[in-house]
């Protein structure tokens, strides 16, 4: 699973959210500009998203998700295949367990 995919899964919930990312571990030229773009007051869905794709695979990275400077969602990447993901609000992680059901709540 993909940051490109969890950014989808997130629905309307994450359209209107400004991300600020940290990778650790820059395994792609796109990296450098997702840092970059996060500097300051960070990016938008959309631009995030187009930063992501194709198949942009993380190692030791953040996004987290603002709504008018509020945290509201997490997305940590250990690695392509661990994730782990905070929300405010439940609904987010209902969501993306119907869609994972193999997910497990820490």
């Amino acid at each position: 699973m993909t940051l490109a995919e969890l950014l989808v899964r997130l629905g309307s919930f994450g359209l209107g959210l400004t991300w600020r990312v940290e990778i650790d571990e820059m395994v792609d030229p796109r990296c450098v500009e997702m840092e970059r773009r996060s500097a300051g007051s960070g990016m938008d869905t959309m631009t995030l998203l187009s930063l992501t794709s194709p198949g942009l695979q993380l190692i030791d990275a953040e996004a987290c998700g603002f709504a008018e400077d509020v945290l509201v969602v997490v997305l940590t990447e250990v690695d392509s295949s661990w994730w782990e993901i905070k929300a405010a609000d439940e609904r987010v992680l209902s969501e993306l367990q119907r869609h994972y059901p193999d997910a497990e709540e820490l």
